[in-house]
């Protein structure tokens, strides 16, 4: 019996380490502009090891209280969920750090202040100017390379809360779509409950329609993170109509939780330039589709889908574990016994 007690021991040993490691995060080094610098990452694989087999990456992006593992983790049991072979497809849950995260954790990490991580602007520390839309330029690089990842054929980039407020303005101002897309590489933004949206223009949902916003009503209507004044460094160079065509070609799928509609929720942004876009996440969303729309005339196409989530809420577990959001993430339905959230097209 010696024997075999000491092999149970090894087990579980073996068993206790293992899941240390699959639940702690992973210093992977990037870098902008010449200079290096780490950055923290939940991952199902460990990003020293061979990644050569991996086909698909699912980056997904925490909401305002930067729980990157619990994010990891719903990532995780969905992919169960779905059949697919985990050695293929790799999980990605960045942490943005902030200010008050115990800094012997993160030391000589990357930090940002309160949620300027949620709208693509720069952290406190080094390196200099180093955005949030940076790091996902290089993190989106780096599995891209050929090099490291030659089996790659498609990247989903999905946010929830928070999380899709930088999606959003990700999939609208960065400047490396085209050169991934130009790797033969599918790359969509997966957009789910955001606060608000990056408008184009100085016009507002009314009604059905939009229109001018009276500025005296609320001066900062427009300014960014809400609008196109005052925009960050990292957005230089092409005009907001410029920006609008662009975006408007690339891969974005809305997913709007069909009972997202409290006014009142506690994480919901109740500034004056939010409200100008609608009283609830569910009647920005919406609008934002319409107003998609109407920047492009009826004739134009547009390469983005919406989704209504029948009875959810602000709940990214379910968002993401629903019927649309499974195909669209893992190319899988639930089993029908898994009571998974329908959804049905918004159509505007």
């Amino acid at each position: 019996m010696k024997p075999l007690r000491i092999c149970l021991t090894t087990l579980l040993i073996y068993l206790s380490i293992s899941v240390a490691v699959a639940a702690d995060w992973q210093r992977i080094k990037l870098g902008v502009q010449g200079e290096s610098f780490d950055f923290p990452v939940y991952a199902n694989h460990d990003m020293r090891s061979d990644l050569s087999r991996i086909r698909e990456v699912i980056i997904i992006i925490h909401g305002v209280n930067r729980n990157a593992d619990e994010y990891f983790n719903t990532a995780q049991s969905l992919l169960k969920d779905s059949g697919r072979d985990a050695k293929e497809i790799l999980l990605l849950a960045p942490k943005f750090p902030g200010l008050n995260d115990p800094k012997q954790e993160f030391d000589e990490l990357p930090i940002w202040k309160a949620q300027d991580w949620a709208v693509g602007l720069a952290a406190t520390n080094r390196p200099t100017g180093l955005s949030a839309f940076d790091v996902l330029d290089n993190l989106l690089l780096k599995i891209t390379d050929k090099t490291d990842f030659p089996s790659v054929t498609s990247v989903n980039v999905a946010g929830h809360s928070a999380g899709a407020q930088l999606v959003q303005r990700y999939a609208v101002l960065n400047h490396v779509d085209e050169q991934i897309r130009a790797r033969s590489l599918d790359l969509r933004y997966i957009v789910a409950n955001p606060s608000s949206f990056l408008y184009f223009t100085a016009q507002r949902p009314v009604e059905k329609t939009f229109k001018d916003f009276p500025a005296e009503q609320c001066p900062a209507f427009n300014q960014y993170r809400y609008g196109m004044d005052n925009m960050p460094a990292y957005s230089t160079g092409i005009s907001s109509q410029g920006l609008f065509k662009r975006f408007a070609y690339r891969n974005v799928v809305y997913l709007m939780g069909g009972s997202d509609n409290d006014p009142a929720h506690k994480y919901l942004d109740t500034s004056c330039p939010a409200m100008a876009q609608g009283l609830t996440r569910l009647a920005r969303a919406q609008a934002y589709v319409r107003y998609e729309r109407f920047l492009a005339g009826r004739a134009a196409k547009i390469n983005h889908l919406a989704y209504e989530v029948i009875g959810i809420g602000h709940d990214q577990k379910k968002m993401f574990g629903s019927v649309c959001a499974m195909n669209i993430l893992f190319q899988s339905r639930p089993d029908k016994e898994s009571r998974a959230a329908t959804c049905q097209p918004y159509l505007f």
